[in-house]
């Protein structure tokens, strides 16, 4: 079982940046590809970035392709979204999800609210 805790969400002028981060628990961080996802309202969930279990790997919607990274610290069991020139469109709920395909094994956060005003 793997419980994840985001933060660092909220209200952010266009153009601002803001950095997610996404706590694990448990000692099997580094066995699960780690990715964020975003929601926004009476949209469905969206993939935004992912990364592997190294840190070697990282994928990105094109949609914000340049202006997030996504990194982890295996060390601290966390994984972060660091997000710049924000737009209101990137407004959303945004999640973290822990995934090991090869265990079937995917666990998600509650979601942080990130909110851009324009």
């Amino acid at each position: 079982q793997v419980q994840l805790v985001e933060s660092g969400g909220g209200l952010v002028q266009a153009g601002g940046s803001l950095r997610l981060s996404c706590a694990a628990s448990g000692r099997t961080f580094s066995s699960y590809a780690m990715g964020w996802f975003r929601q926004a309202p009476g949209k469905e969930r969206e993939f935004v970035a992912s990364i592997g279990r190294s840190g070697g790997s990282t994928y990105y919607a094109d949609s914000v392709k340049g202006r997030f990274t996504i990194s982890r610290d295996n060390a601290k069991n966390t994984v972060y979204l660091q997000m710049n020139s924000l737009k209101p469109e990137d407004t959303a709920v945004y999640y973290c999800l822990a995934n090991n395909p090869s265990l079937g094994q995917a666990y998600w956060g509650q979601g942080t609210q990130v909110t851009v005003s324009s």
